[in-house]
């Protein structure tokens, strides 16, 4: 089963000395980060009213929670991301999804043949990435989740399409390494 829980952020550190703290979002618009009501933290223990403050940058936000006393209260909390209920979140239209909604998909190659499923979407700071178990092989493979790799996604079929230019360029990533580490030995 699916977690019902969505993550709206994370904790992103202490600012000034009153307990504010900063947090990156991942809202449609840093004001939504307080939209939703109270969030609990990824172990459901803890729970926080957040207020927002205003935007510090795009996709950063400065936040007051009632539950957060002091700067040390806020350091602490650094990296540390924050849950609601999906049931609180507005249904998504016909042609959206949230990423969570990815997780699970089967990943289906131009040819129609399964390529895996993917098991987690990331963002290291370039855009989302998937990840995707592959069928074929023990090794997963990350493919950048935009739409010239991946041109439709289908949420109620529990399928995706990936682009065979996608797959190609990782195959050539992945024989360049091979040259590579057969440089070392």
């Amino acid at each position: 089963m699916k977690d019902t829980r969505i993550c709206l952020g994370a904790f992103a550190g202490a600012h000034g000395v009153k307990g504010a703290a900063k947090v990156k979002t991942f809202t449609q618009s840093e004001r939504g980060i307080a939209d939703y009501g109270p969030v609990s933290s990824e172990d459901g223990a803890r729970r926080f009213t957040l207020t927002f403050i205003r935007v510090l940058k795009p996709g950063l936000a400065l936040v007051s929670a009632p539950e957060i006393a002091n700067r040390e209260d806020a350091a602490a909390l650094a990296g540390a991301r924050f849950y609601v209920e999906r049931a609180a979140l507005p249904l998504a239209n016909a042609d959206e999804f949230y990423i969570e909604d990815l997780v699970g998909l089967d990943a289906i190659g131009a040819d129609g043949v399964l390529i895996g499923r993917v098991i987690a979407v990331h963002n290291f700071g370039g855009g989302d990435i998937l990840e995707i178990s592959a069928a074929a092989n023990a090794r997963s493979l990350m493919i950048p989740f935009t739409l010239a790799a991946i041109p439709s996604v289908n949420i109620s079929d529990g399928i995706l399409s990936v682009a065979a230019a996608a797959l190609e360029e990782l195959t050539v990533e992945r024989e360049e390494t091979r040259e590579d580490d057969s440089d070392l030995g």
